[in-house]
């Protein structure tokens, strides 16, 4: 475990930071990515969040270090044994205040859809455990007595969970406060309010003949405000209809984006 540790950082940091994931991995280099990059590294640098990865390798004692065994009923594959799984649960609850219970997500492709929402509650908890996965899966018993809920990041299967689990805490990362370089850029983003995100624009005005949205140059926030509020309702309607649904529309969005859909 002491690698590990040293690969993501401080090894104290759970008592200090507002958000901590603890991440029982195979593969703990790979979080140095997400560590060490972009938003969630600036963030990490500035204390806004931690991540101390526990390898299942480290809570095993014999010669081969043995984490999988085949599966009852025969077939490809292995799977994850529980022991190991559970040993470095335990050491995440030692590394912890023991008043506040880890949530533990195991990412699996039988998991919920993660969602946007889904994220900005995760983002709230002070311990979230990530329990990635791989070979055939995990023991049914861990997950029957350890895990609190599973997520899937999308309908296909990757080689691991680490990859999911570095995409939710990259998506929960930028919701904490000081993460982002601007505060609504969260806010603004693609399902924050349960709709796609608006075209964007930079210079210059005119590409290849195309032109800014002469609203977007105009000055009037008002108008600009009202622009990119029906565009993000065609793009949704285009792209996915069935977001909608739990949108809340007035009657002249909804007759509006009718018009569009017909033209």
């Amino acid at each position: 475990m002491q690698n590990a540790l040293r690969l993501i950082g401080n090894q104290d940091t759970s008592t200090r930071a507002m958000l901590n994931f603890h991440v029982i991995t195979l593969f703990p280099e790979l979080f140095s990515a997400v560590r060490d990059s972009g938003v969630t590294g600036r963030a990490h640098q500035k204390g806004l969040w931690s991540c101390v990865c526990y390898n299942p390798r480290d809570y095993v004692h014999d010669v081969h270090h043995s984490v999988d065994d085949r599966p009852y009923g025969g077939g490809p594959g292995m799977v994850m044994m529980y022991q190991p799984l559970m040993d470095s649960l335990l050491a995440v609850n030692a590394n912890i205040d023991s008043s506040v219970k880890a949530h533990v997500v195991y990412l699996s492709p039988q998991g919920k859809p993660l969602t946007q929402q889904r994220v900005a509650a995760l983002a709230k908890l002070p311990n979230v455990v990530l329990l990635c996965g791989r070979y055939e899966g995990i023991d049914e018993r861990f997950i029957q007595t350890q895990v609190d809920e599973e997520i899937a990041i999308g309908d296909f299967v990757v080689s691991g969970g680490e990859l999911p689990a570095m995409m939710l805490m990259d998506a929960a990362v930028r919701l904490l406060p000081g993460a982002l370089g601007h505060v609504a850029s969260a806010v603004e983003d693609s399902f924050s309010d349960g709709l796609l995100d608006c075209p964007h624009y930079t210079r210059p005005a005119e590409i290849e003949g195309i032109e800014v949205p002469s609203v977007l140059q105009s000055g009037n926030h008002a108008e600009i405000a009202k622009w990119r509020r029906q565009q993000k309702l065609l793009r949704t309607a285009q792209r996915r209809p069935e977001l909608l649904e739990k949108v809340d529309m007035s009657a002249k969005e909804r007759d509006w984006l009718a018009e569009q859909l017909q033209a």
